[in-house]
């Protein structure tokens, strides 16, 4: 899974990324402070995971992975190459989903990206908003006006679904053109595929990063601006993160029971990139599946409603193709038994064929044949 974290300029994503990443990206107080998107590969924290290498001691444990990318800050008119323009837009392409941060407090000393040297800009969550979206809903507009030519000059030969595919897209560039995003396109479902096919950058499932300094952060109903974004999600269905980069930067500095006891005095359980990920396998549709043994212990990610032949193929394309069943056991079933072999005596380790949906905990062993 990949993330692209965007934002106007001096919103706090450089200080974010490098806290939930320890990338080390550069953060300055300037925009462009970010040119190369920076990457950072992210273990996805899986307590279940932890608890089978404590019983197998295996060789390796591999958690699940995601891939942070810190896009550089967008401006007003990137989509026609102002600031540093479309290959940004492209880095964003590039991603499963977008952690759009927000900046939602007021700090005199950092600039907002459209002020100059002698004046500052009040902090406007929703009007920041609307910038980022304006840009890629214009990128997106341009690519469906392509689309519709195309499938016009197609529709000409009497062929039915290009004349259907353009009154489609016909109808979704006006949606673009009125300023409002792919998301919020209803369409039928059967020409949802044809929607999702598009590649647009508008579409893609969005969490809103609150950034709030350390007073908001512990008193998020009295912020204003949080209030803003959390509506703004609502009204979209996407979801929302209320975060302090400045706080995940001290706790990303700190380890084992310091970060527990830390987190405590904070009064919270989770550090913001924990609860990112939740927000992230939320949103996205996915689950994890685990493997056990003394070679390896591993957590695959896959999405909801994915079938056990497919889910084998997540480890190996020849275990999928030369598919017999799922040796299966739930994570928990097997933790109350205490192994997996107490498991298969009470009857709990099941077989399971191709029609099997793997479910979130699941511990499987593929049999197969090549």
């Amino acid at each position: 899974m990949k993330l692209g974290i965007v934002g106007l300029p001096n919103v706090g994503k450089s200080t974010l990324f490098n806290a939930i990443t320890n990338a080390g990206a550069e953060s300055a107080n300037y925009p462009f402070c970010t040119i190369d998107p920076n990457v950072g590969m992210v273990a996805v924290p899986d307590a279940r995971l932890d608890q089978l290498a404590e019983m197998y001691h295996p060789k390796k444990k591999t958690p699940a992975v995601i891939e942070f990318v810190d896009i550089a800050g967008l401006v007003k008119g990137a989509s026609q190459g102002a600031g540093l323009g479309n290959k940004f837009l492209e880095n964003i392409r590039r991603t499963d989903a977008i952690v759009h941060v927000v900046r939602c407090f007021d700090d005199e000393n950092i600039m907002h990206v459209v002020a100059d040297a002698s004046t500052n800009v009040p902090v406007d969550p929703l009007g920041d908003i609307e910038t980022i979206d304006l840009e890629l809903i214009m990128a997106d507009l341009e690519m469906v006006n392509r689309r519709v030519e195309k499938a016009q000059k197609m529709a000409k030969s009497g062929d039915k679904k290009f004349a259907h595919e353009a009154e489609v897209f016909s109808a979704l560039a006006k949606h673009l053109d009125g300023g409002k995003s792919a998301r919020t396109f209803d369409c039928a479902p059967e020409d949802a595929p044809l929607i999702a096919g598009a590649d647009l950058l508008s579409l893609k499932p969005i969490i809103y990063a609150a950034n709030l300094d350390e007073d908001g952060f512990a008193d998020q109903e009295g912020n204003d601006y949080f209030r803003q974004v959390r509506d703004r999600a609502a009204g979209e269905g996407a979801q929302v993160l209320p975060i302090c980069a400045k706080l995940e930067q001290d706790i990303a500095e700190l380890d084992g029971e310091d970060r527990v006891l830390f987190l405590e005095e904070l009064g919270i359980r989770e550090s913001g990139l924990d609860r990112l990920i939740q927000c992230s396998y939320a949103l996205l549709g996915l689950i994890s599946f685990l493997t056990y043994g003394e070679d390896e212990c591993r957590a695959w990610t896959i999405r909801k409603g994915t079938k056990a032949p497919q889910a084998a193929g997540k480890i190996h394309t020849d275990i999928e193709r030369g598919f017999i069943r799922a040796e299966v056991i739930a994570y928990e079933d097997m933790i109350r038994c205490g192994s997996v072999a107490a498991s298969r005596e009470k009857g709990l380790l099941r077989s399971e064929g191709k029609d099997y949906v793997v479910q979130d905990g699941d511990m499987i062993y593929f049999r197969f044949n090549v």
